[in-house]
């Protein structure tokens, strides 16, 4: 089982302590560091100092880093044209020596696109679609070849389709719980299916839909990989987790119903739950920053139990 580190930067982050964050991942071990891709914050919190941009804060990360996979949970695809997109991804990519991944979905925040004069369109689905289509339609033209593509939405003319990726492959990780579109994309264009904040049985639902996608068009199942994003909560004892829960504005019982929350002991099991689902990689949603322990815990009583 892979743990991976989950922020949400728009809730209140500066770039200094999303590497800080992202140091701490890779010097405990973990497999890779990931954040959102939102411009406003959500709920009550103020959002200070206020937005980083998602592939600029990875571009500055992957030349800060040595070893960890970086990536988006899940980059707007409101927010970026797909052939922009695609150089920004190849070229991050290239600065990292091959270690980004891109989780794409269709956006849907319509309040963070109004407060910044992004346009919302109706049809978010079908462009996400074309979008997916041209991105990996680019990476993939042959050297010395041109990719052209006509939909509804976005038009290609012979585009040169550079830079390419340092990785032959960049994974590109497509989620949600969607029961028919969802599915559908993930095992036509997705290495990797994500789930966010979904309950075991939910989740085991989920991925048998994908599992029947890919089986549809003749693709193996088992080509993807499969896994969940759950915020986390873990203490050394009942007092730890009530003051990390209080400290992100949640309550004990519900974080242990709806995520990983609970002594070590208890969320290893909990993991290993989601693991009998198909689940082979856990993106830890943390949410207070600044609890930098949290991250060693984890990674001496969890991390070090799952192999």
């Amino acid at each position: 089982m892979d743990l991976r580190i989950f922020t949400e930067p728009q809730q209140g982050a500066s770039y200094d302590t999303l590497l800080t964050v992202a140091k701490a991942t890779e010097d405990l071990g973990f497999d890779a560091f990931f954040r959102s891709d939102h411009y406003l914050a959500m709920g009550s919190a103020d959002g200070l100092p206020g937005p980083t941009d998602a592939w600029i804060t990875l571009a500055g990360l992957a030349r800060e880093t040595r070893s960890i996979r970086l990536g988006t949970l899940m980059t707007a695809g409101t927010f970026r044209l797909p052939g922009v997109l695609a150089i920004q991804v190849a070229q991050v990519d290239r600065m990292s020596g091959g270690r980004i991944e891109l989780g794409l979905g269709a956006g849907w925040f319509e309040e963070e696109h109004t407060a910044y004069g992004i346009p919302f369109p109706k049809e978010k689905f079908a462009r996400l679609e074309e979008q997916l289509a041209i991105v990996t339609g680019l990476w993939e033209t042959p050297l010395g070849q041109t990719f052209s593509y006509e939909g509804t939405h976005y038009t290609l003319t012979d585009s040169p389709a550079l830079p390419k990726p340092a990785q032959d492959r960049v994974p590109v990780l497509i989620g949600g719980h969607g029961a028919t579109r969802t599915p559908r994309l993930a095992a036509r264009y997705a290495s990797e299916f994500n789930i966010p904040f979904a309950s075991i049985e939910d989740t085991e639902r989920q991925f048998g839909r994908v599992r029947a996608a890919a089986d549809a068009i003749g693709r193996g199942a088992d080509d993807l990989v499969y896994s969940n994003a759950l915020v986390a909560c873990v203490g050394k004892d009942d007092a730890e987790v009530a003051r990390r829960a209080a400290a992100i504005g949640r309550e004990v019982d519900e974080l242990r119903t709806n995520g990983l929350a609970g002594s070590p002991a208890e969320v290893v099991d909990k993991i290993g739950r989601y693991a009998a689902t198909g689940s082979s990689r856990i993106y830890l949603q943390i949410l207070d920053l600044d609890d930098l322990d949290h991250l060693e815990l984890i990674s001496a009583q969890v991390q070090s139990q799952l192999g």
